[in-house]
């Protein structure tokens, strides 16, 4: 029987790079490259070493059937499994891997992960590479908008559509036919997991959820390679994703004119190391310091008019303990980007605790907007009001922050970005980075994906 999966499914086994337009492939190698950014920025960060050293530890012994795959934050080789597992979490750590709007989805944590692993593994083109990843994207973001937004409000979005993403792009790449890659969204869409629950104690949990999503995906696609079954409807089903995840599921989305409407294209770029949900508010705020000539001593208290996911999200961490804790913090973004006029690594790094950080946090709120939350999670509207001590109010609004498709990142922003991440985590140098950067520009040239870093067994790609 032909249902919203199946078609879904189909599409996502017979995509190959002909049928993507030419601005949609531009498009991915533009995340390719924002991703290797990101997964190098988690070098050091123990959540990501603890995951990267359970991949050493339980992957193949160097030497020993190393499997092809790089696990980028250790420069070596293990299999597809364990390296999408560690590049995973590693590229979800600085808060600085893409998002896409309407399914709060960030798809390059889990998706190129997993095509990098395996197409690295198989000798993959480039081209195979890119198409692989579009499949991903495209299933994932559709999952994401699917599930709904009462689904995000327990549920780390990335983390459950994560799995599908990540069967879909493995799939593609593996060849499955459209039947074998319904059953991999049956198996992957049961080991759909990932709750906003850590935010509260800021655990390391949301690496897991990544690094979960990208190996289970990859495992759901090769079981189905074997003639492994899974659930024919584990999205719509009775008893599957929606049943048991969300109040307000829309089929309609699974199906959304496949081939035409391409999400892929449809992706932001973060501009701030931090929450997506904070960086409406944080460039409203900018907004206003640069055209008033505002200084932190001149505001008195800022309002942030927003929605309720960011509320849902952000509204827990009052007093941030840690980096990444601080990350999901409205009044540490706002007080940051007034500071400094840009929330990023090192300024996280150096200052979220500082007095000056912690005064001005402790007099930012958030207040549901319904015009913002109307628009949410199509459009992430900005709006502050600032108060400032000399009895000035004054308005804010941007609604393309900086990084949406409308105001996106040049391709001369994005090498600056990585080579930003990986210079401030250690995880290349900037040589390494310039020579990998250029060679990942020409991706769709590439005979065969070899290794992207010089490491024990140097076979790089191009």
């Amino acid at each position: 029987m032909n249902t919203r999966s199946s078609e879904l499914a189909a599409f996502a086994s017979g995509l190959a790079l002909d049928a993507i337009p030419p601005a949609v492939v531009r498009k991915a190698e533009d995340l390719f490259v924002d991703w290797f950014g990101s997964a190098l920025a988690g070098k050091g960060a123990h959540p990501v070493e603890a995951i990267a050293g359970f991949a050493c530890a339980m992957g193949p012994s160097p030497g020993a059937g190393q499997g092809g795959a790089e696990l980028l934050v250790r420069r070596r080789s293990s299999s597809p499994y364990f390296a999408a597992m560690a590049n995973a979490a590693a590229s979800h750590l600085a808060e600085q891997d893409d998002v896409h709007n309407g399914s709060v989805f960030h798809p390059a944590t889990i998706v190129f992960p997993v095509v990098l692993a395996l197409a690295q593994a198989r000798g993959a083109t480039g081209r195979q590479l890119l198409a692989a990843a579009v499949a991903g994207y495209e299933v994932g973001i559709r999952v994401g908008e699917f599930l709904g937004r009462s689904h995000y409000k327990v549920f780390h979005t990335t983390g459950t559509a994560g799995t599908l993403a990540a069967a879909a792009a493995a799939g593609n790449l593996l060849g499955l036919d459209a039947a074998r890659m319904q059953h991999a969204f049956g198996s992957a869409g049961t080991q759909s997991a990932g709750l906003w629950e850590f935010l509260r104690t800021g655990a390391d949990s949301k690496q897991l959820h990544t690094a979960h999503a990208a190996a289970a995906g990859l495992m759901a696609a090769c079981l189905a390679q074997e003639g492994f079954t899974g659930a024919a409807d584990i999205l719509e089903g009775a008893q599957g994703m929606a049943a048991g995840m969300s109040s307000d599921a829309d089929p309609s989305r699974l199906n959304d004119r496949l081939g035409v409407r391409w999400a892929t294209a449809e992706t932001s770029f973060k501009y701030h190391a931090s929450c997506r949900h904070t960086h409406p508010a944080a460039d409203a705020l900018l907004q206003v310091t640069q055209t008033h000539g505002l200084k932190p001593g001149d505001i008195e208290r800022v309002v942030t008019h927003v929605h309720q996911g960011a509320i849902d999200v952000l509204g827990p961490v009052t007093r941030p303990a840690t980096v990444h804790q601080s990350k999901f913090s409205m009044g540490t973004v706002l007080a940051l980007v007034a500071r400094f006029q840009h929330a990023g690594l090192q300024e996280f790094e150096a200052h979220y605790l500082d007095e000056a950080t912690r005064a001005l946090r402790d007099r930012v709120t958030m207040e549901l907007d319904p015009e913002v939350d109307a628009a949410y999670p199509r459009r992430w509207i900005g709006k502050v009001t600032v108060h400032t001590r000399d009895g000035r109010v004054l308005q804010g609004r941007v609604d393309e922050p900086k990084g949406d498709p409308g105001n996106s990142l040049s391709r001369e922003e994005i090498t600056a970005k990585a080579l930003r991440l990986a210079a401030f985590s250690g995880g290349a140098s900037s040589a390494e980075m310039q020579a990998a950067v250029e060679r990942l520009w020409r991706i769709a040239e590439w005979p065969r994906v070899g290794r992207l870093l010089p490491g024990s067994d140097d076979d790089r790609a191009g």
